[in-house]
Parts: structure tokens; sequence; C-alpha cells
């Protein structure tokens, strides 16, 4: 994972550029558990202006974030929910109308099939 690290302006607390596992940069601020503890206040008027990792030896173990921000994640989280329901109707409508001899089919028959259409 790359690192880039700079100070912010409160000392202690610092600016971290993490590559997530869905390589996408993100970048958000990064304290520690005891920091986060010790200057609470700080962290708080933080994560107004953008969500902060709270990590423990060198482990993310929370994020703070802005009421804003969590309305989004679960806005985001709502619609994602939505649209996995609604595909998952879509199949299960789709899987009714099978011809039951269709159920006898292998991926490789399918595939084969597909194949001779082109």
């Amino acid at each position: 994972m790359s690192r880039v690290t700079d100070t912010f302006t409160a000392p202690c607390f610092a600016y971290n550029r993490h590559i997530s596992h869905f390589s996408q940069e993100i970048d958000m601020r990064t304290v520690t558990s005891v920091e986060a503890q010790n200057r609470f206040g700080e962290l708080i008027d933080s994560a107004q202006r953008e969500p902060v990792t709270i990590t423990r030896r060198g482990r993310p173990v929370a994020f703070v974030l802005s009421p804003e921000d969590m309305k989004e994640l679960l806005a985001v989280r709502e619609q994602r929910e939505r649209v996995v329901s609604d595909f998952e109707a879509f199949f299960r409508s789709a899987d009714a109308r099978l011809k039951p001899e269709a159920l006898d089919l292998s991926d490789s028959d399918v595939q084969r099939m597909v194949n001779e259409l082109r």
C-alpha cells in the first residue's frame, strides 16, 4: 500500500493518502486511537470537513464522519439494496418462465448454442 504523509494543521494529526482495496484513491485524515482520545474535540471538528480514520497499531479500527456524509452513505446503501432486490426479482421472473428442458442444459451447452448463433 502506498502512503504519502504530510502534516495537518493540528499537531499529531497526520494526513495520509491511502489506496483502498477497490483500487481507488481516497484522501482521508488519519489519527491514532490515543490521539483521538486526547484530541476528541479537534477530531469532531475535522470530521465535519472530511472523514477521519482512527487507527490502532497502524490498522484502521473506526471512521468518524459528518452527519451529511453519513446520510449520503446510507442513501447509497439503500439505493444498492433496491438495485440488488430489483435484479433478484428480474431473475426470479426469468427463471419462472424457463421451459423444463432448459433446466437440464449445462454451461457448456449454453455456450455452444450461443456460439452457433453467432
